[in-house]
């Protein structure tokens, strides 16, 4: 076994160092979500950290890791007596981002589950982790159903596999810490509010700093148990603070200060629910013991505000974490003074040597504030000549609605989401097959029709039914999958009136929030001048989308069919790199094509490349004033697809114009 690299020897990154010491001193504070760039020893931290963990008794060959004191009654290795036990370290259990289901919760052996009737159990990763530390390396990449399976376990403490009505439940309580990089996708909300804390991590700016990082890496590089060993009474010294903290931690009072410090910050974020409270008190207590009080102070309140509180006061995907420090230090204020635990001045740095979590947005979550406001300049004339080529500075999006659904036609095949009908693991039944590998989803009406003619043959006595694997059959499910909705918008002059700009920022905003939603990849190109760039390339990460967009400048020509073919371009590669991801392509453009020789024809070719693969695509028509020339809606034909107006789409019609794209790729029409 590899030496791990020691968690005292991780250079800063103090806020995540005391969120994960927390957890270790009190797991009921609920895990750690740790977010941030990639290179800021996220996964370093988190697997230090098992060395650090007590130890644990459990029962002596029991694979569920009881408790030899109160052993779980219903332990599939079970029963135990109670007793003496042996001690073992605690476990750090790394769930694989494609892992199967059956890895995270165990397999049942459904063969000899009908023939025999024996619940031949092996236990998944849900059983390794229990009482340890569960541990996600890239969790917003999770898949859905696996992220199901978590929040189950995570609410009854239990994992339960059930198939065909036989069913195996065992205990699993743990630690649960993830780590993420937030330019590829948010998490599920749902998800979100079981981690109990969440830090923000960033390299760091100073370069004394980062040579020490570089210096402390290469030397561990170069022999990791000589490195290991010149930390090793560091490490001593906080693996004995946590065990302390750990023995203290009954001792310590939670007075009716800070109890209504803790529900007014609360209320005062508007935070759902009551979660963040119960996890606010148990985060403030922690810190008390950890630094060797039996008293919670003003101090642990705002600490445990800090770390607990900004990935629950988000109220969708684009707003910014964080929390309004001055707005917190005014409501300890207001309602400290209580028990002696709000005379003291808030510290900064917290107990412990903790810190603030970085700040990286504005205290009300809203949107960036888009530079300067200079007048609307004239649209594009009808030669061809646009009034005013000059660049306009970016406007602000206007306020984002709710979108009815987009779908890709047919049935695919693509990764698990909730937008387009597809052959997924999950969802309802539609058949059977025979399966390919390992048995998953068992089809239990067909397994006993391949098996019944055969009875005879195979000497069936008794009641039981004799089954051999030939007879399984895999049940084969329809569900949703995710697509990829790449946008194509229209930057030129023709455009570069800033009502107008405006609204069709917020139509965007509104489909990127819709393909949040839906578990989407988006992806953001934009024509103007006279070429097109990728202003972002397919990712799972709305956010950077909604960023992109916010920033994008208006002016020059129309280069539509440049805009067509780096689309078409984008696709191409996306196909080599997932090709049963299906694309939905949203055109959004007044369907002007100006500079060069020919524009209109060569936008008209570079449209027909889609229709010809039947790519599913839906241009918004953003032409405005009372004379319109149609030209969107001919480009719709050209895509074979189906064209909505602004005022349409902001009515929340669009659904209705792609309720069936196969039919509008057979005859363009209209949205009514």
């Amino acid at each position: 076994m590899s030496t791990p690299f020691p968690f005292t020897a991780v250079v800063g990154q103090d806020d995540l160092r005391l969120a994960l010491l927390l957890n270790a001193v009190s797991p009921a504070v609920g895990g750690v979500l740790v977010r941030g760039e990639k290179g800021t020893a996220k996964s370093t931290a988190v697997r230090a950290l098992s060395a650090l963990m007590p130890q644990v008794d459990v029962v002596a060959g029991c694979r569920f890791s009881c408790a030899p004191a109160s052993p779980d009654p219903a332990c599939p290795d079970g029963p135990h007596e109670p007793g003496t036990g042996t001690r073992r370290p605690a476990r750090m259990v790394e769930l694989p981002v494609g892992a199967s289901e059956d890895r995270l919760v165990g397999a049942l052996d459904i063969e000899r589950a009908l023939a025999e009737g024996v619940k031949a159990f092996e236990p998944g990763l849900l059983a390794d982790a229990h009482r340890g530390i569960l541990y996600v390396d890239e969790v917003n990449l999770l898949h859905d159903h696996l992220v199901d399976l978590l929040l189950d376990a995570a609410a009854m403490g239990a994992s339960y596999v059930e198939r065909e009505g036989v069913s195996v439940r065992h205990a699993a309580r743990f630690l649960l810490v993830g780590t993420m990089n937030p330019e590829e996708g948010e998490l599920r909300p749902q998800l979100l509010d079981r981690f109990g804390l969440t830090v923000e991590v960033a390299a760091s700016r100073e370069p004394d700093q980062r040579v020490e990082v570089v210096r402390r890496r290469l030397a561990y590089d170069d022999d990791p148990d000589v490195f290991a060993a010149r930390w090793a009474d560091e490490e001593s010294a906080v693996r004995a603070r946590i065990v302390a903290a750990r023995e203290l931690l009954p001792s310590v009072r939670l007075g009716d200060g800070a109890l209504r410090q803790i529900a007014a910050t609360c209320a005062a974020f508007e935070v759902d629910g009551m979660r963040a409270d119960i996890v606010m008190a148990r985060t403030a207590t922690a810190l008390a013991a950890w630094a060797g009080r039996t008293e919670v102070l003003a101090e642990d309140v705002r600490q445990a505000a800090l770390l607990a509180l900004p990935h629950r006061r988000r109220r969708n995907p684009f707003d910014a974490p964080g929390l309004d420090e001055d707005k917190l230090d005014e409501t300890l204020e207001e309602f400290g003074g209580q028990d002696g635990d709000g005379d003291d001045d808030p510290d900064p740095d917290g107990p412990g040597g903790g810190g603030r979590p970085p700040q990286d947005g504005p205290d009300d979550g809203s949107a960036p504030q888009a530079p300067g406001d200079a007048a609307a300049q004239a649209e594009a004339g009808e030669g061809g000549q646009p009034q005013a080529v000059g660049e306009q500075s970016p406007v602000r999006a206007a306020e984002p609605f709710r979108t009815k659904v987009l779908s890709v036609p047919g049935l695919g095949e693509g990764a698990a989401g909730r937008r387009s009908r597809a052959r997924t693991e999950h969802g309802r039944t539609t058949g059977s097959r025979r399966p390919r590998g390992a048995l998953t989803k068992l089809h239990l009406a067909a397994t006993v029709q391949a098996a019944a003619p055969h009875q005879r043959v195979r000497g069936r006595s008794g009641r039981g039914l004799v089954v051999r694997r030939d007879d399984l059959r895999q049940a084969t499910r329809e569900g949703r999958e995710g697509n990829l909705v790449l946008f194509v918008v229209d930057a030129s002059g023709s455009m570069a009136a800033r009502q107008r700009m405006s609204a069709v920022k917020g139509a965007v905003l509104s489909l990127l929030f819709d393909a949040y939603q839906r578990r989407d990849k988006v992806g953001l190109v934009t024509f103007r001048g006279s070429a097109a760039e990728v202003a972002l390339p397919p990712t799972s990460s709305v956010d950077a989308a909604a960023a992109r967009l916010e920033s994008l400048p208006t002016g020059g020509r129309t280069p539509l069919a440049a805009g067509l073919l780096r689309a078409h371009e984008v696709l191409r590669v996306e196909r080599l790199r997932d090709a049963a991801r299906r694309p939905l392509v949203v055109v959004v453009t007044d369907g002007r094509a100006t500079g060069g020789p020919e524009p209109v024809a060569l936008a008209g070719r570079a449209a027909r490349l889609f229709a010809a693969e039947g790519v599913a695509s839906v241009v918004v028509d953003c032409e405005a004033g009372p004379v319109r020339l149609g030209l969107a809606g001919r480009l719709a034909g050209e895509l074979g697809g189906t064209a909505v107006t602004l005022d349409e789409l902001r009515a929340d019609s669009i659904a209705g114009l792609v309720r069936d794209v196969q039919e509008t790729q057979r005859t363009p029409r209209r949205a009514a």
